[in-house]
């Protein structure tokens, strides 16, 4: 390492992924795009993600011969809350619904998104102009003990609260009061209308709030340990930088972070200002577009997990595919195809890292029952998270919950019955137990394309999945390397599939998936019949992820064009965490509630002019101060910032007549860093 490197500031990017936890030093010494100085990967440790986070960082700090001092700016992206919506995890949560009715939660999927968990009706809210209704929290109030005791926190949308926010104020207030436990209020999120989907957001982020916390208190503890004083930054799902503080109050604004880090990170290390960047994990993979060196942003809110959310982000389309996806077979089929997530499973050869002969055992034992079943290869381990996150169990969950321990049990042995299927899938889903299984990452190491989990247990998983039976009852492979090549297969077209189903409908085209998923196969089949078809991407795709040179090197004949792997593409989130910048924003409106009375709603406050320009002034003195303050917050200290009004008005009889306005304030900055 050259003198000059030395002296430069050193920044540390962290990548907490739902399998491993990356790191990078990076030193903006060496060159326009800087260096990166050394990487390296640890497993993600879920129960305890400082023991991940120590474990990749000590082994960057090593490989560098870096002072941790010298590090004056640590950055995180993370894929944990994303992997959360998507295979149904998170806190149990309490929802309170000011001024809506039962029949609203039908609407925007937040009914589905509530699943089991408590919902309180309030009398109150706000009209369009933000004058009140009565608020009465008496019910809320008597159903505080006993929720306090069953939920990790509360979720607080009013109508029209973005209009007037005082009684979500009011009601955060008193269950925090009564409670002491985390509350969301929509207007916190979102100054957008639509109250179910501004309630969806914020249940979903009241869900992930002990996630996040454990996460930000988990790399707090570590870098204080070996003693890096230097602010730590969270990716957003926008691409931009908030500190940590930020993000443990809106986790729900880090769905996407890992997804637009890797966007930050492809532009960076290819220089290619048009792509469709395609990043595979161990639990899903993100697809989103790079157009003019810049990544699309959804207008409408990030969809994952099949909820669309108010949760500014980038476009990415997020697939239930990776290499821990969950393999299964097609059910009734004569040839029946291999089917592959989304939910994710530990993969055996991880598993068996980890446990030794307890997993091995099982599965020798299964290997000698002279008839495969259905739960052949699949073993029940506690997570580890703390116990109060268990609260609110059935009978029945609780049962099964208290069976399963730190070391893998065989499902088999575990149930008794198929409805115990249905409960062990919900303590899964509650991120309480992990489920081990046969996964692509097993078929890898089967056939020697990675090596470094333990390959026995791989393999032992591969022959029992080799012996299940087709609709004619055969063995659907003859060996646990055949069974092995047809996952792997599946994997690289199904991820053709969701980059098409992606540039499709992107295009605005209908059908996305069912198209995509036609042409691959016919791309794929070695009679593609009488009507040749063909598709071809107008630009290159770049892969990333640590198995993408794997799984994507038979990407280009599916897809029409090149895939191009960049050389640090193991690390590209860790390295798009710490090239980005701070961006926040503030909105007010200003509303017309009668003739000559101009309304401010701007923050937390609601305030009333006669005169318009009186009134607009104020909206954009307020978003101005709003958004200083959130990018101080947010960590910077040298933030610019842009203000933008857009008008609606009307002509009556020759006359403008004021309808409203709307006042947006954009802060960015770099982030600051340790002197």
């Amino acid at each position: 390492m050259t003198a000059k490197t030395k002296s430069s500031p050193l920044f540390l990017g962290i990548d907490t992924g739902g399998t491993y936890t990356d790191a990078v030093l990076w030193s903006e010494a060496g060159g326009a795009n800087g260096k990166v100085l050394a990487k390296a990967k640890a497993l993600t440790t879920r129960h305890d993600l400082a023991v991940g986070i120590s474990g990749a960082v000590d082994a960057v700090l090593q490989k560098a011969a870096t002072d941790p001092a010298a590090i004056k700016l640590v950055s995180m992206s993370t894929t944990l809350a994303t992997n959360a919506l998507v295979e149904g995890q998170g806190g149990r949560v309490a929802l309170v619904m000011i001024g809506f009715s039962e029949g609203d939660l039908a609407r925007d999927g937040l009914k589905a998104a509530l699943g089991t968990d408590p919902v309180v009706f309030c009398p109150g809210g706000h009209d369009v102009h933000g004058n009140a209704a009565k608020l009465d929290l008496f019910g809320l109030e008597a159903a505080l003990p006993e929720l306090g005791a069953s939920v990790s926190g509360f979720a607080v949308c009013a109508y029209f609260a973005t209009r007037n926010p005082a009684h979500e104020l009011a009601t955060r207030d008193l269950i925090r009061e009564k409670t002491g436990l985390p509350v969301t209020a929509s207007h916190e999120l979102s100054a957008k209308l639509g109250g179910p989907r501004r309630a969806l957001t914020t249940l979903l982020n009241a869900r992930l709030i002990s996630m996040i916390d454990r996460l930000v208190a988990a790399t707090d503890g570590f870098l204080a340990a070996r003693g890096i004083a230097a602010p730590l930054m969270v990716v957003r799902g926008d691409g931009a930088l908030v500190s940590a503080a930020f993000a443990r109050q809106r986790p729900i604004e880090t769905i996407l972070s890992g997804p637009a880090a890797s966007l930050v990170g492809a532009r960076h290390m290819t220089g290619l200002d048009n792509a469709v960047v395609s990043d595979i994990g161990g639990t899903t993979t993100d697809v989103a577009v790079l157009d003019q060196g810049r990544p699309r942003l959804d207008p409408e809110g990030a969809t994952v997990g099949g909820f669309r959310t108010m949760v500014e982000a980038v476009a990415t389309r997020t697939f239930g595919l990776g290499g821990d996806s969950e393999v299964t077979l097609e059910d009734g089929a004569l040839n029946p195809r291999i089917l592959l997530g989304p939910r994710r499973l530990v993969p055996l050869a991880l598993a068996g890292m980890m446990h030794g002969e307890a997993v091995t055992v099982e599965l020798e034992r299964q290997m000698r029952a002279a008839n495969p079943s259905r739960m052949d290869g699949r073993l029940a381990v506690r997570t580890g998270v703390p116990e109060r996150l268990a609260a609110g169990l059935t009978g029945a969950e609780a049962r099964l919950y208290e069976l399963i321990g730190s070391t893998p049990l065989a499902v088999d042995k575990l149930l008794t019955s198929n409805a115990q299927n249905a409960t062990l899938n919900r303590l899964v889903s509650r991120g309480l137990v992990h489920v081990a299984g046969f996964t692509p990452s097993d078929a890898a190491h089967v056939l020697g394309k990675q090596a470094n989990w333990h390959a026995a247990t791989a393999r032992l998983g591969a022959e029992l999945f080799a012996r299940k039976r087709d609709g004619r009852g055969q063995a659907i492979a003859a060996s646990p390397e055949a069974i092995s090549e047809r996952v792997l297969t599946a994997l690289t077209r199904l991820s053709a599939e969701v980059i098409l189903e992606t540039a499709f409908a992107e295009d605005g085209l209908d059908g996305a998936a069912t198209v995509a998923h036609a042409l691959v196969q016919r791309a794929v089949d070695s009679h593609p019949g009488i009507a040749r078809l063909s598709v071809a991407l107008d630009r290159p795709v770049i892969g990333l992820g640590a198995s993408a040179p794997l799984h994507y090197a038979g990407l280009p004949p599916l897809v029409g064009h090149d895939c191009v792997v960049p050389e640090d593409t193991d690390v590209a989130n860790a390295l798009g965490a710490v090239v980005g910048q701070v961006r926040v924003s503030a909105e007010a409106r200003v509303s017309q509630p009668k003739e000559g009375l101009f309304r401010v709603a701007s923050g937390e406050s609601v305030r009333d002019f006669n005169d318009e320009a009186a009134a607009i002034a104020a909206a954009e003195t307020d978003v101005r101060a709003i958004a200083a303050g959130r990018a101080r917050d947010a960590g910077t200290d040298s933030a610019e910032i842009e203000i933008a009004s857009e008008f609606r008005v009307s002509t009556v009889e020759g006359q403008r007549m004021f309808i409203e306005a709307h006042v947006v304030a954009v802060a960015s900055g770099r982030p600051r860093i340790a002197v």
